[in-house]
């Protein structure tokens, strides 16, 4: 069940960094009230994960989630750059978050 709070975590990571994005400096209400209430549940998510899973695998794997996934979202909904370079990162990010999973015994 970690796992699937992590993930959601994530998800809700991704939300949150978005809403802000949309929030414009927080003079938006809607986005700024979504972005408050995504990133409430995404911490509470991520410390409900912690309490099974290692410090240092929850919280790449968090963070990792809400950085590629926050990257996607810039490049498919806001039309930001999609170099070779910026996708060779996300790659690379990519890799070290399948390697965190595989070397967790959670």
């Amino acid at each position: 069940m970690a796992w699937v709070y992590l993930i959601s975590a994530g998800v809700l990571e991704i939300v949150w960094a978005y809403a802000m994005k949309q929030s414009d400096s927080f003079t938006r209400p809607w986005p700024t009230t979504i972005m408050a209430v995504t990133m409430a549940g995404s911490f509470g998510l991520l410390a409900l994960a912690m309490r099974t899973l290692p410090l240092g695998t929850a919280y790449t794997i968090w963070t990792g989630i809400g950085a590629v996934g926050a990257f996607l979202i810039g490049i498919t909904v806001l039309g930001e750059q999609a170099s070779a370079a910026r996708l060779i990162a996300a790659a690379l990010i990519v890799s070290g978050l399948v390697m965190m999973k595989l070397s967790s015994t959670h």
